[in-house]
């Protein structure tokens, strides 16, 4: 066997609920648990003398929080490293850090990452600070860089949050399937009552209570409308307090600490790439070159077909992501597409989600009687940033391998945006936002006649209603001072 081949010999999974703020604990200590517990799994203490700890950023004021893990569990010479903002960073570290263990940069790396966002949303009810440590200093490794993803012309109008941007997305794609509202409402709400049936299998899920589709797409006090046609139940559920880690060394690292095969999980193959930046440069909202050329490539490596594909788990903030990310993958939808319930059901800590996603395939990996391969997939930003790991309980027959797309996403047309546009064209998509007492707005983006883009904001209320009960995609619409009239 390949000494240098990268496994994974330690996973850990921590959930908080803890209903007092003054006594619940913050990110860094829910992390110190989660690296302790994955030292436990592995059976052996001596992994916690790390080359590399490896933090995933999250919504915490730290600055250099894996110096504060290096220096409670005693081993303060390890490298300090923490990623940048986003979903898929995740599976890009797990990618890099298998490439500097296979290339013997490294033998053992330890990753981590927390967030309580359940602790957050009860401060900020409760009108309350969360005196949580700032953690200063410069790590000594930053992987990747922050990147402003928000076009001028978003600017422009205000748009930018996911619960904004997506169902722009889902409305878009929709109307490249030729689906009626109504249906195309109980298909997502399906797929998601789906998502929710695995969570109710998962020990690790944050809500283990399955929904059905017309619960899913029923307004109700407990399931309000947020941004059409995504109910409170069609969001990622960022208020959860949960942790994960896991421990990542070499074969020869493995057998030398004593760790029984029976617990190696192999990472076989990961790829990265992104989409074009800026939504408003995309050539559509209904597809993803990214992860049509990463997500493939991935496969291709693992000389592994998505039929022949054991376990998967596909991104799922929003329902369009996993759409989109299927079509992209040759995915069927009615297969099982998760192995935690999804961002919504497990929980969604932010950009850690994809640890706790490794974490549970590397069960379901050791529990298997047989040879099994899983696909993991990642995205940050609005289906922008995206990575892909391929794992098996079996050991591949080359080295592990990794390949950045980017070359061939680049290559793919561009949209050019107008930002200041006055005249006409046609709806391209639109997504409608509620406020406290109904429909607010329509963030609308139009095809101008020489296939540039515009944007412009609807606050009709009956053009707000029209468009939540019919398809008005390829709709005329006059753009003035970013205002949309419909």
């Amino acid at each position: 066997m390949n000494t240098r081949q990268p496994v994974i010999i330690g996973i850990s999974h921590i959930e908080q609920r803890q209903d007092d703020i003054a006594i619940a604990k913050e990110p860094i200590e829910l992390m110190i648990d989660a690296v302790h517990e994955a030292a436990a799994d592995a059976g052996n203490l001596e992994v916690l003398k790390p080359n590399s700890i490896r933090v995933i950023k999250g919504s915490w004021p730290y600055e250099n929080p894996a110096k504060a893990i290096a220096e409670r569990i005693g081993h303060t010479g390890a490298e300090t490293v923490i990623s940048p903002f986003g979903g898929n960073f995740v599976q890009t570290v797990m990618n890099l850090s298998a490439v500097d263990i296979q290339n013997g940069v490294h033998d053992l790396i330890i990753m981590t990452g927390a967030e309580c966002g359940n602790t957050q949303a009860k401060a900020a009810k409760a009108k309350a600070e969360l005196n949580w440590q700032a953690l200063p200093g410069e790590p000594d490794r930053r992987i990747g860089a922050e990147k402003d993803m928000r076009h001028n012309a978003e600017r422009a109008i205000r748009l930018g949050r996911p619960i904004q941007v997506y169902p722009i997305m889902e409305i878009a794609l929709r109307h490249e399937l030729g689906l009626g509202v109504g249906a195309h409402l109980e298909h997502i709400s399906q797929l998601w009552s789906r998502f929710s049936d695995v969570a109710s299998r998962n020990p690790n899920a944050w809500i283990k209570d399955a929904r059905t589709a017309e619960e899913i797409k029923t307004i109700s006090k407990v399931n309000r409308p947020v941004s059409f046609p995504y109910t409170k139940f069609l969001n990622s559920n960022n208020n959860v307090d949960q942790a994960a880690a896991i421990i990542l060394c070499s074969v020869a690292k493995a057998q030398a600490l004593g760790v029984p095969e029976s617990q190696w999980v192999y990472p076989w193959c990961g790829s990265d790439a992104q989409d074009h930046y800026y939504l408003s440069n995309r050539d559509n909202f209904y597809s993803s070159p990214a992860i049509r050329f990463a997500g493939n490539r991935c496969l291709e490596m693992a000389d592994t077909s998505a039929n022949e594909l054991d376990l998967v788990d596909v991104y799922s903030c929003f329902p369009v992501a996993v759409q989109v990310a299927c079509r992209e993958l040759g995915l069927d939808l009615e297969r099982p597409l998760t192995v935690t319930g999804g961002l919504t059901w497990a929980g969604g800590p932010l950009n850690n989600y994809v640890m706790h996603s490794i974490v549970r395939t590397a069960q379901l990996l050791r529990e298997a009687s047989q040879t099994q391969k899983g696909l993991i997939t990642a995205n940050g930003g609005y289906i922008t940033k995206h990575a892909f790991g391929f794992y098996s309980n079996a050991a591949p027959e080359q080295p592990f391998r990794h390949e950045d797309l980017q070359a061939k996403v680049d290559a793919t047309p561009k949209r050019d945006v107008i930002i200041d546009h006055e005249g006409s064209g046609n709806i391209e998509s639109y997504g409608v936002m509620y406020g406290p007492d109904g429909l607010d707005k329509a963030f609308v983006a139009a095809r101008l006649q020489d296939g540039r883009r515009a944007w412009g904001i609807c606050r009709d209320q009956d053009v707000l209603q029209a468009l939540i009960e019919q398809d008005l995609c390829g709709a005329d619409v006059h753009l003035k001072d970013h205002v949309a009239t419909i």
